[in-house]
């Protein structure tokens, strides 16, 4: 049974519903009817928005990561690792949330945001690496949980035949998270720390709250378990409602999703998504390392990616919804994205490669991939009920599962492919500020290779006075003392400078072995689609419909 069950939950004495109280409206959202458009688009409305918040809260550490790493001390592959653990424990919550079929969606969606938000307003107060660790765990978990609840809240109000578009307002989600993300910290960061990034979201987060807790509600079981392809469906689907038991229906549902067209496609989805959760992930890193980038400059050039992909998911729905099909656009947003990754991936090492070379270049991924994802999204939840209605949310559980699996191994295995980042990012930084600084001292050093050497084997003023006098002749007393001063820094060089230049010259090869990784999940993404539901012709999408239309027609005269 739903928690959230009807909210006409007493009876007045003269036999009247009783109005419920604040606390049942705010704990029982269920609607015993199917919402008039409005009120509809309301909905989705504060699903999408939510999803946005949400995402910011989570890809925000991502943006200021070279930031966390300094202030906490911490190495590159503990940074990974809280990407390994947090997307895991995402993974196992993401089935959690299958349970959105017999428990409801919208209050997992509405208190998982509180949650999250706390959680992000105390994260920059961490006192070590190990609490922040754990916080960012917990905002993972609730991260799982909501991937889950919000898509099935969007299939529950979106009719087959207009579900892709309200699927690509889904799917902007992360996508304009993520340009929240650089848009906030390209404007800000040059006056603002990576602590105030994190409030900054923090708010935002509790701000929707406010709005989903006073606003969200779900379709009671018997309606969301049911097929509904266009909003003319509704009077029917209301009449069935009557005779239908939702506990009956999710019999056997977990296992009615171990299918291949589920299976398959949530893993080729998953793959194909590689590059989009590298470019979350790492693409502050790669630029800073590879090109020189500043964080400010590498959110600046995300901006073109994330924009791209957004206006491309709500127009590829549209579309899909127009023509009926979703296929044939999945097929060219995946081969499209294979071109464009193939480029990508080429240009990896060429370091006269500029900024509007890569922006354009991302404009490009951000299209196509939006033309793949959105169609799919609405593929997927048709794919599901094809199978079972009334298992929504276990299909989207499966997905979740599959889908943060696969991140967590993508996030484990880019140090261990890119093994000249860790570094690069431990002591980059401090070995170019020690080069700059040491400058002088370098040349000298250069220029008298044998009496360093010499020295070097002494502490320092411990020289034998024979060495000491040879070595001001030779160098003279300015020089060492520039030397002498310089010491700091060139202890620096000596201990890092080499492993630092090693990895400068060995990383943009293995970045570029890491995008080919991408562009082969996007391969293996492109013949799964042919096993997924749907037509590949408009023509025959339409003829589906009307035959839909007709017998729904048949059965309502033979209701009435």
């Amino acid at each position: 049974m739903s928690v959230s069950s009807s909210t006409n939950d007493g009876v007045a004495p003269g036999g009247a519903a009783a109005p419920p109280g604040l606390a049942a409206r705010l704990w029982r959202r269920d609607l015993p009817h199917y919402p008039e458009t409005g009120r509809r688009y309301l909905y989705l409305g504060i699903v999408v928005l939510t999803t946005i918040v949400l995402y910011y809260l989570l890809y925000i550490q991502y943006a200021v990561a070279t930031s966390i790493m300094e202030h906490y001390r911490m190495t590159f592959g503990y940074f990974i690792m809280l990407s390994v653990i947090g997307n895991a424990i995402g993974a196992f919550a993401s089935l959690f949330a299958g349970l959105a079929d017999r428990w409801g969606r919208a209050n997992l969606v509405v208190y998982g945001l509180l949650i999250a938000g706390v959680i992000v307003l105390v994260l920059p107060h961490s006192p070590n690496k190990g609490v922040y660790l754990v916080l960012f765990a917990v905002l993972s978990l609730i991260e799982g949980i909501v991937l889950v609840a919000t898509p099935a809240l969007i299939r529950d109000f979106s009719p087959q035949l207009g579900r892709a578009t309200a699927m690509g307002y889904w799917t902007m989600g992360p996508v304009i998270g993520s340009l929240v993300v650089t848009t906030v910290t390209s404007h800000t960061l040059d006056s603002s720390s990576w602590q105030d990034e994190l409030t900054y979201s923090g708010i935002a987060a509790l701000a929707v709250f406010v709005i989903a807790l006073l606003g969200l509600r779900e379709l009671s079981p018997a309606l969301r378990d049911q097929v509904m392809v266009t909003m003319r469906d509704r009077v029917l689907i209301e009449a069935r409602a009557r005779g239908i038991d939702p506990e009956a229906q999710l019999k056997g549902s977990w296992r009615q999703m171990m299918r291949l067209d589920v299976v398959g496609s949530a893993l080729a989805i998953s793959l194909y998504l590689l590059l989009y959760y590298a470019a979350v992930g790492n693409f502050v890193v790669y630029f800073s390392a590879t090109f020189g980038y500043s964080e400010q400059r590498t959110n600046a050039l995300g901006n073109w990616y994330w924009a791209a992909n957004a206006i491309a998911l709500v127009v590829a729905g549209l579309i899909s919804d127009r023509l009926k099909v979703r296929k044939p656009l999945m097929l060219v947003g995946g081969i499209g994205s294979v071109v464009c990754t193939a480029v990508f991936a080429s240009w990896a090492t060429e370091p006269k490669t500029g900024y509007y070379d890569f922006a354009w270049l991302f404009v490009g991924i951000g299209i196509f991939g939006g033309l793949a994802y959105a169609p799919w999204m609405a593929g997927f939840t048709e794919t599901v009920e094809k199978h079972n209605p009334a298992a929504t949310a276990t299909g989207l559980a499966v997905w979740g599962w599959i889908l943060r699996i696969v991140v967590a191994c993508s996030a484990l295995f880019v140090p261990i492919v890119v093994n000249s980042v860790t570094p690069i990012v431990e002591h980059g930084a401090e070995v170019k500020a020690a080069s700059a600084q040491a400058q002088q001292a370098l040349a000298i050093t250069t220029a008298h290779p044998q009496i360093f050497a010499e020295l070097g084997k002494y502490p320092p003023g411990q020289a034998p006075l024979e060495l000491q006098a040879r070595a001001a002749k030779e160098v003279g007393v300015p020089g060492l003392q520039a030397v002498a001063k310089a010491q700091p820094q060139l202890k620096i060089l000596k201990e890092h400078g080499t492993e630092v230049q090693k990895a400068a010259k060995d990383g943009p090869g293995q970045w570029q072995t890491w995008w080919y990784v991408a562009l082969g999940g996007q391969v293996v993404f492109i013949p799964f689609i042919f096993i997924m539901s749907g037509r590949w012709s408009p023509r025959k999408a339409r003829e589906d419909a009307e035959a839909h239309q007709k017998a729904i027609e048949q059965e309502m005269a033979a209701l009435s």
